[in-house]
């Protein structure tokens, strides 16, 4: 691979953005604007149908799309399972957890939480009334 050019940054390889598409935009502009925001996401793009943020050069996209086959997402189907974030350590992880039900998330897996993933892995697991699921993972 040769190196960026101009000393720049090689953005080659990074992720450039997700686009969830959801069944009720108000919803998903609920919970996933709450989170996202809470993350250091800035709204970025906003439109009839559609929402996004943005961090860095990376966004996240929430659509209603009339095109969309089926009126729901079933996380344990075959595609996207769930998102996760990194998240700046534990107290944050709960912080989050601890606010995330009063904007439409729910924790999973509480009787193993923040440990659900492992003793060694410190994060939380929420899932929203759309079935799209987010781990939280503290730093280490």
């Amino acid at each position: 691979m040769t190196e960026p050019k101009h000393g720049a940054l090689s953005q080659h390889g990074a992720l450039h953005h997700v686009e969830l598409w959801t069944p009720d935009l108000a919803r998903a502009v609920a919970s996933f604007g709450w989170l996202l925001e809470a993350l250091g996401y800035a709204e970025y793009q906003n439109w009839e149908a559609g929402r996004s943020w943005r961090l860095g050069a990376t966004y996240i996209v929430v659509e209603q799309s009339p095109a969309m086959s089926a009126d729901g997402h079933d996380r344990l189907r075959p595609g996207l399972n769930h998102l996760a974030f990194h998240v700046e350590d534990a107290a944050a992880v709960e912080t989050l957890a601890s606010e995330a039900a009063r904007h439409g998330w729910r924790l999973m897996f509480p009787d193993s939480h923040p440990h659900a993933g492992g003793e060694e892995h410190y994060a939380a697991y929420l899932e929203n009334e759309d079935g799209f699921e987010v781990e939280l993972v503290a730093a280490r």
